[in-house]
């Protein structure tokens, strides 16, 4: 059978996936003593999966979600993007401003599996680091 060429087949994150690694971040995010949003997109930056922990800072609800679609985005963590654009001054001024939900610090990881990019998660509500580490022990749900 031949294939249609105005068809395109994407792989996606699937919700039990997604649901696994905001549980586990929220998980983690608990035994630090803190509360989070988590937000886990598909390959097309669609919300999948969400959770806003009690407590949870309001700017973290929209600040998840666009880590998430930052690293879906490009496929680059969103701390990965400011090392991109740091040393690039057209680019450093340009892309914060131009891109919309961008985010250049440190929360946001695509999710890939077997190398394919499926998704992306965001984390907000602590410091960027602490919000790196969360979102790292969401990915770990998938290995």
């Amino acid at each position: 059978m031949a294939k249609n060429p105005y068809v395109v087949k994407k792989q996606s994150i699937s919700s039990r996936a997604a649901r696994a690694m905001v549980d586990a971040a929220v998980e983690k995010a608990g035994e630090m003593g803190f509360a989070v949003t988590v937000a886990v997109c598909d390959e097309s930056g669609v919300l999948k999966a969400y959770e806003r922990m009690d407590g949870a800072p309001l700017v973290s609800v929209q600040l998840a979600q666009d880590k998430a679609h930052t690293a879906v985005g490009f496929g680059l963590s969103s701390d990965g993007w400011f090392d991109f654009i740091k040393d690039d001054a057209p680019l450093a001024m340009g892309a914060p401003a131009a891109v919309d939900r961008l985010v250049t610090f440190g929360g946001g990881y695509p999710v890939k599996v077997d190398d394919v990019l499926v998704g992306g998660i965001g984390v907000s509500g602590g410091h960027y680091t602490q919000d790196m580490e969360v979102a790292q022990a969401g990915l770990k749900a998938l290995s």
